[in-house]
């Protein structure tokens, strides 16, 4: 002896468990009836012992129970069966008597360990089916890979107590890092040579599988019916595994199909990302390379008129004109498309400082002195308008489209309005015409990419309103078109802009 207690192994234990308690009631049942030990109570005695032996059989399995049948029919015979505490049967029908009372204890305890045994694999198989059906329900429920991810690996832990990883796939068949479940605080990480195996042969792996069972995790492929979108890792505990191979297989297949219904979702989106990036590039470059084709022509025209020396002076000035008009189209066509740019990257950066919109509308006015020649602008700010904090150039941009807008859609001769007002911290800007107006079923798209109202006058890219949403959107504003009950279109410019603290001093004396 070393001193040291010996000590069964659990599993020994857990074995032996049932039999000592088979000993133990049917040894306690034996000397409670021992009062009964006479000839006339014998029988009583056996239906006592067959109710021990059917109870034990709800609870044990069929070896405990075998046991349980063995010892009560032994006991019967010893304590019970005249004459006493011998083997011996002296009576021809207690012989008969001890033999049906073995077969019927053997028979009882065989047919209810069998019955709890089924019920014990409908109530298993019922819990199974439940577990699908929740899980499913709750997997359609969800949207994206990582949301699937987490229901999932939500589900493994509550309802089977598993540590988990999903190691997915990029797209190109290569498994990314492992993402484990964020309840998971285990050290154990999966294998990239067994997820890897698993991904490839689309086979399970790892513990309880018979393939790579040195592995302390469960490995699971996650195949579709198209695509495998990677890999689940579980370490889970034998009594929940072993002998449920089909349940398992339907489980992961279940979380395979989400994710691969994920997988193709963002597959789509990609392909008509990249369908609509081709389409837009394409409408653009041939938009571009023929609205700078116009003004161009004109340059080189108008320039190769007047390197003729025959050229009258009044000629020239008109082709000066021209030449200053194309320039201006052209810088104007330039501006847009670097403003677009900039909207679609998302590196506009606002420049904010105190501005007077009365500066503002008749620094735009200027720079379309050319093209509103033909028209008269009536400009309209209060004389008690404060200053607002807004980007300059930005909203310079912002006016100059939609005043140009209105230049092509209504006559020479007639009136724009340009006014601005001041209501509720926020700066109000309306833009309107007497032109036709917009159709009803235009409004919706006015602000779109590369949208022309049906009807406009040839030139422009169709970016102009479009620049002119997203120059707003950087100030945090709104811009809405309509129709003038009187006729002509409006744009109200809506920009959110808090009174200086001058100006708020000045109009509280």
């Amino acid at each position: 002896m070393t001193g040291k207690e010996t000590q069964l192994p659990k599993g020994i234990v857990r074995h032996i468990y049932p039999y000592l308690l088979v000993i133990l009631i049917i040894g306690l049942t034996t000397l409670a009836c021992i009062p009964l030990s006479n000839p006339q109570s014998y029988h009583i005695v056996s239906f006592i012992l067959l109710f021990v032996v059917a109870i034990l059989a709800v609870f044990l399995g069929i070896g405990p129970v075998l046991l349980a049948s063995t010892m009560s029919a032994v006991a019967w015979n010893y304590f019970f069966i005249p004459p006493f505490h011998t083997f011996h049967i002296a009576n021809t029908e207690d012989r008969l008597m001890f033999i049906s009372f073995f077969i019927i204890a053997l028979l009882n305890g065989i047919l209810t360990n069998r019955i709890r045994r089924q019920e014990r694999l409908v109530r298993s198989r019922e819990d199974e089916t439940n577990a699908l059906f929740q899980l499913t329900g709750e997997l359609s429920k969800t949207r994206g890979i990582d949301g699937v991810i987490k229901v999932a690996g939500d589900d493994f832990r509550k309802r089977f107590g598993a540590e988990t990883w999903f190691i997915i796939q990029d797209g190109n068949n290569i498994l990314l890092p492992p993402a484990a479940d964020e309840e998971n605080s285990g050290a154990d990480q999966p294998d990239p040579e067994i997820s890897g195996w698993v991904f490839s042969n689309r086979k399970k792996a790892g513990r309880y599988t018979g393939t790579m069972n040195d592995s302390i995790l469960t490995y699971y492929p996650l195949t579709g019916a198209r695509i495998s979108p990677g890999v689940v890792a579980f370490k889970i505990d034998e009594q929940r595994f072993k002998n449920k191979d089909i349940f398992w297989d339907t489980y992961c297949t279940h979380i395979a199909n989400a994710l691969e219904r994920e997988f193709l979702g963002e597959m789509a989106i990609k392909a008509r990302i990249l369908d609509e990036s081709d389409r837009f590039y394409g409408t653009l470059f041939n938009l571009i390379s023929h609205e700078f084709r116009i003004p161009i022509a004109a340059i080189m025209g108008a320039s190769d008129t007047l390197m003729l020396a025959e050229t009258s002076e009044r000629n020239r000035e008109e082709l000066y004109g021209e030449i200053f008009k194309a320039s201006a189209r052209l810088n104007h066509l330039t501006e847009n498309l670097l403003n677009m740019s900039r909207i679609e990257s998302g590196r506009i950066s606002l420049r904010l400082d105190w501005h007077d919109v009365n500066d503002l509308f008749h620094r735009a006015a200027r720079s379309l002195k050319q093209e509103l020649e033909p028209f008269r602008l009536v400009i309209a700010v209060p004389d008690d308008m404060p200053l607002v904090r807004i980007d300059f150039a930005l909203m310079e941009h912002v006016l100059i489209n939609l005043l140009l807008n209105s230049t092509q859609h209504s006559l020479p001769g007639t009136t724009l309005n340009l006014e601005a007002s001041y209501r509720r911290n926020n700066l109000i800007i309306n833009i309107s015409d007497n032109g036709p107006g917009f159709p009803p079923e235009a409004l919706p798209r006015l602000f779109d990419k590369f949208y022309r109202v049906e009807g406009s006058p040839a030139g422009g890219l169709g970016l102009g309103l479009s620049i002119v949403k997203g120059l707003v959107d950087v100030h945090k504003g709104t811009v809405a078109a309509g129709n003038n009950e009187s006729g002509g279109a409006r744009f109200t410019i809506t920009i959110p802009s808090r009174l200086p603290e001058m100006n708020q001093l000045n109009l509280t004396e």
